[in-house]
């Protein structure tokens, strides 16, 4: 058998709950600065679990425009499994359009997350609601 047929690919989604810290700008020199945030989220469905992120975000003079990278590290169940992963955002405004692409860090899982893959799509609803869309594969043991 080989390693591709190991793997089967799951999507999952569900909703989350999320509380924002804004914490001292970081220098980008020349007088720049970058809004550092911290997010602490709490997952409900077949994602149970925390995760703690750090945003480094800026704007341009253009309206509209803006980007943001983070780093982030859930930890609890994925469908029943129990370990962490860490997630790499990178997030665009281009004169209103946004774009985001939110992936699993490689080889970051622990426990039986160990060989985690996927990537993450996020929605926020007119009222609020924070949703994700987790697809992921996790290796046959």
């Amino acid at each position: 058998m080989n390693e591709e047929s190991e793997t089967m690919t799951v999507t999952v989604s569900g909703v989350f709950d999320v509380q924002r810290s804004v914490l001292d700008p970081c220098d980008l020199g020349d007088g720049a600065q970058a809004m550092h945030m911290r997010f602490d989220k709490r997952f409900h469905g077949p994602l149970d679990a925390t995760g703690v992120v750090h945003m480094l975000a800026v704007g341009t003079p253009v309206e509209g425009s803006a980007a943001y990278v983070a780093v982030e590290r859930i930890s609890g169940s994925l469908d029943g499994l129990d370990g962490s992963f860490l997630t790499q955002h990178s997030g665009t405004m281009d004169r209103g359009a946004p774009t985001l692409a939110l992936t699993v860090v490689p080889d970051s899982g622990t426990g039986a997350l160990a060989g985690l893959t996927g990537r993450m799509a996020i929605e926020i609803e007119a009222d609020g609601t924070h949703r994700y869309s987790f697809e992921y594969a996790i290796p046959a043991v």
